[in-house]
């Protein structure tokens, strides 16, 4: 299935079982009391009389995405009039906080102008079921998650740095921009047919003092992440930074090139406990000279990680030839 997400609900006690999973959970704060749940009317076929819903590309806690025909570009002629059209889960659409969420993600990705980002149309709510939902551009392709999948012993290095190249340059284009993803997992991006697309800002959020005004992820109450991808930072409860990004497509990588999770499908916190940091070895089918700064990428301490452009850098680099290490060598004695 080429889903466009595909997290589900878990407790947050469960982080250790369930590492493959987007958790939330929603709890009381002092600062910030939940507000009442809200009433919301079933999924019509047809939302605001323009978007006729096909049939459900992928579900998970937060939302469900749909294959949908704008009947207005239809209308006018277009030959390609679909989109794929994301709104709230019933469980998730109760709470107030969730239609801001769903605009953030919007109002997020809609500020990224980027070849390797998926482009988002607009977000609008039903008038008669009161529910949001985002329109964007309809992916076709397999998710990282099905190509790694696929190479159990790893891509080679051209197919690697392919897909390494556009994904860091798209992550490094948001941080630039202000945007943390917040939820980078392979199921995320997808390769299609004309190059790699990072979505599903859900859980992004603007950097401290840039994109002032958008509404803001209160995690006092609600808590997300995807236990194996996520910096030992967030599991402390600490604030997305991008270096929590960065830790999360170091995973990725480290995984494309082979076919295994860095840590044993581990949490960061169950890893560092384990000191696996300390027996990390280079997979065989990446070049040594990035070996540095894909290992500093994965290092749990948030202070010891490099920067996404560092490590786009170190995969962008030509891969040293016989007579430039040759060279080094020789430089050395």
């Amino acid at each position: 299935m080429n889903s466009m997400e595909v997290p589900v609900t878990a407790p947050l006690k469960d982080e250790d079982n369930l590492s493959d999973l987007t958790h939330f959970a929603f709890g009381q704060s002092e600062e910030a009391p939940a507000p009442e749940p809200i009433s919301i009317g079933p999924l019509p076929d047809i939302l605001n009389g323009r978007y006729h819903i096909e049939r459900l590309l992928g579900v998970g806690g937060m939302g469900a995405v749909y294959r949908a025909r704008d009947l207005l570009r239809e209308q006018f002629g277009d030959p390609e009039p679909f989109v794929a059209l994301k709104t709230l889960t019933d469980s998730f659409a109760e709470y107030p906080d969730a239609n801001a969420l769903l605009y953030s993600e919007f109002a997020l990705t809609s500020r990224l102008h980027h070849a390797n980002v998926i482009q988002v149309y607009g977000f609008d709510v039903d008038s008669d079921c009161q529910r949001a939902f985002i329109t964007m551009e309809l992916l076709k392709g397999p998710t990282l998650d099905q190509l790694i999948e696929a190479h159990p012993a790893g891509m080679d290095w051209e197919q690697l740095r392919g897909i390494a190249i556009p994904l860091l340059q798209a992550l490094s284009y948001s941080h630039q921009r202000g945007v943390l993803h917040g939820d980078l997992k392979p199921s995320n991006v997808m390769l299609t047919d004309d190059g790699v697309r990072l979505f599903d800002y859900g859980l992004g959020q603007a950097r401290q003092g840039l994109l002032p005004g958008l509404p803001r992820l209160s995690r006092a109450r609600i808590a997300a992440w995807t236990p194996r991808y996520a910096a030992l930072e967030l599991l402390n409860g600490e604030a997305l930074g991008s270096p929590a990004d960065v830790y999360a497509v170091a995973c990725i990588l480290y995984e494309l090139c082979s076919g295994h999770h860095p840590f044993s499908r581990l949490t960061a916190r169950q890893a560092k406990a384990m000191e696996q940091d300390k027996t990390l070895e280079r997979p065989p089918n990446l070049p040594s000279h990035c070996w540095p700064a894909l290992r500093s990428a994965l290092a749990f301490e948030q202070q010891q990680r490099i920067d996404c452009q560092t490590l786009l850098t170190a995969f962008s680099a030509p891969r040293p030839t016989v007579l430039r290490r040759l060279f080094r060598v020789l430089g050395r004695s």
